[in-house]
């Protein structure tokens, strides 16, 4: 989707700046032109040849460098992309930009740009929350600089906070909903279902799953790459949501079997989601208070709606192509393929959960495609990679994009 764009990136000086590396893979693998500027803060932490090697371009460094200036002007550096990302943003450029301070290359090519300029700010909690900060940030944002992050957890100082840099999916795909063109899905609508659901007990307990919703929100994020308009219905998770996509929040298997019969028409049903089996049948209106000498209350559970076999039914309102998932712990392909004939969908995603698996909750997942026409094995990857070729199948089954 980013084919002969052009992004210039902005590497300043934090720990977060070994991230950009990554970013500026993931670019390159979108079909984007990367071209750095490394300050010296930023060169603490990763290397020229690095940043180089990776973007296959110079790097670009001094403001005074007559060789720089004789090839490749600040200016002309400046405004020959189409974007321009400062990753990571730390609080002192972030304050240059504000100022409009020029004394390097990096704060000079950002006040002599005309482009769109998104950054993705990381820095310490304290400094992130200090007054001064949040003032620059309302400058910039008066200004029309995007944003995307920070995200809140462990930093390298050993803290917790806020002040983390977003990931470099989280930046590529707000990249991508800035500059993306169309794709061999464009024009497409698909539905995706993520996360896990809640089933009340009372007001204040639940019953719930691991599920974390990474596999579904990547999923959906995927899609939306390769053109589709994505809709995502998601179980509670602590992810942010994906950008350009509509989101819809649900808790119980009931809201989300209502949130995505809402939603379609969809050429593309995708259910990721680690919907509950069960609800409550007896469900509380008042906190169930522990009683001193009285057995545990009884909960009585009932069948939740099955989604995946309900929007499977033929009819005028299924999608062209079904896909759901199958969570087990043990005889997978097996159980796979006896619910792929059961619930009448399309495709099973199959992947394994039991313990030690790191599959709930974790950054790679290993899963079988099992089809009508057979099985076809995946190799352990990271979820955002088992997103991106799912995606590319599901796209492979249509003709292309919709004019």
């Amino acid at each position: 989707m980013l084919d002969g764009r052009r992004i210039l990136l902005i590497i300043s000086g934090g720990i977060a700046a070994y991230k950009s590396l990554e970013l500026i893979r993931r670019l390159q693998d979108r079909g984007a032109a990367v071209r750095c500027v490394l300050t010296k803060g930023g060169a603490q932490f990763v290397t020229p040849l690095a940043v180089a090697a990776l973007s296959g371009d110079k790097v670009y460094q001094e403001l005074f460098s007559l060789t720089d200036e004789a090839e490749m002007g600040h200016i002309r550096l400046s405004r020959e992309a189409d974007l321009v990302v400062v990753a990571p943003a730390t609080a002192n450029i972030i304050a240059k930009m504000a100022a409009g301070i020029a004394d390097d290359l990096a704060s000079t090519a950002l006040l002599a740009t005309d482009k769109p300029v998104l950054i993705a700010p990381a820095m310490n909690t304290m400094m992130w929350l200090h007054a001064a900060t949040q003032a620059n940030l309302a400058t910039l944002a008066a200004r029309g600089i995007l944003r995307i992050g920070p995200g809140a957890g462990d930093l390298a100082c050993g803290e917790v906070g806020a002040g983390r840099m977003a990931e470099p999916m989280e930046i590529l795909e707000r990249i991508e909903a800035l500059l993306g063109g169309g794709g061999p899905l464009t024009g497409r609508r698909a539905i995706v279902t993520s996360g896990p659901t809640h089933e009340a007990i009372d007001p204040v307990r639940y019953i719930a799953n691991r599920s974390s919703g990474r596999q579904g929100h990547a999923i959906a994020a995927a899609l939306a790459r390769l053109g589709a308009e994505v809709t995502l219905v998601s179980g509670p998770v602590v992810l942010a949501d994906p950008p350009g996509l509509q989101v819809v929040k649900v808790e119980s298997a009931a809201q989300m079997l209502d949130a995505v019969q809402a939603a379609l028409p969809a050429e593309i049903l995708v259910c990721a989601a680690a919907v509950a089996d069960w609800g409550v049948a007896n469900r509380a209106t008042e906190k169930r208070k522990k009683q001193a000498g009285a057995p545990p209350p009884t909960i009585e559970l009932v069948p939740n709606p099955d989604i995946l076999a309900t929007l499977s039914q033929p009819g005028p309102a299924r999608p062209r192509l079904v896909v759901g998932f199958a969570a087990e712990t043990e005889n997978l392909l097996d159980n796979a393929a006896a619910k792929l004939a059961r619930k009448g969908c399309d495709w099973i995603v199959a992947n394994d959960v039991s313990e030690g698996s790191g599959t709930f909750g974790g950054e790679a997942n290993t899963v079988h495609v099992v089809t009508p026409g057979g099985i076809d094995s995946w190799p352990r990857m990271g979820k955002d990679e088992v997103a991106d070729r799912l995606a590319d199948r599901i796209a492979s089954t249509f003709e292309g994009p919709l004019s």
